[in-house]
């Protein structure tokens, strides 16, 4: 009796607990990015794969370093990454590329909604095999490019979310079966131009 009581407990801890530690990692995540960007007033971007948690792909000693914030949650890049690149910055479109087969391009609407051509490139390890997905998000994009161009400077801030459901294997080309379900892109950028090639 006294297991099964404790087994319920665990259980229970768990169901409440986790939305809570994620959503605490999330928020930690977020203002980590904006110090960085505000603390060297120079231009600055971070883009990260929110890889699912509980997805089968990730093995089972990994998950509570990435519940408790300890170790990264999926791949990620930013301006110092190796040959990290702004390629083009518009109020309608960004593209960022780095090194280790990293490649943004976002399209946007006149309203921040996501067009036709977007699609993302990236590094990631399942299972202990290291792959390269090129992802695109549905026929009816989920997720928006939000630019805001500073009056006096022309430099571009912003922030984008790109949902992608289709993976295609770089070095084989063929559909991947995964991810399971949509797969959440997030990033952030400040003082961003074009003469930053």
């Amino acid at each position: 009796m006294k297991k099964l009581l404790l087994i319920i407990l665990v259980v229970v801890v768990l169901l409440v607990g986790t939305p809570g530690l994620l959503r605490w990692r999330r928020d930690r995540v977020r203002a980590r990015q904006a110090d960085a960007a505000n603390a060297t007033g120079r231009p600055a971007f971070e883009v990260r794969v929110e890889r699912p948690i509980f997805n089968g792909a990730r093995a089972p000693w990994e998950i509570p370093g990435v519940l408790l914030g300890l170790s990264e949650p999926g791949p990620r890049f930013d301006e110092t990454s190796s040959g990290a690149k702004v390629i083009s910055v518009a109020k309608d479109q960004l593209e960022l590329i780095a090194d280790d087969d990293w490649s943004i391009f976002i399209a946007a609407d006149g309203e921040g909604r996501l067009a036709a051509g977007t699609h993302l490139k990236f590094p990631i390890k399942l299972g202990n095999r290291p792959l390269v997905f090129d992802c695109r998000p549905a026929d009816r994009p989920s997720g928006h490019l939000i630019t805001n161009t500073r009056a006096n400077s022309g430099e571009i801030d912003g922030s984008f979310v790109v949902d992608v459901v289709t993976c295609i294997n770089a070095k084989s080309g063929k559909t991947a079966a995964w991810p399971y379900a949509p797969l959440t892109i997030r990033g952030s950028f400040s003082g961003l131009t074009n003469d930053h090639r």
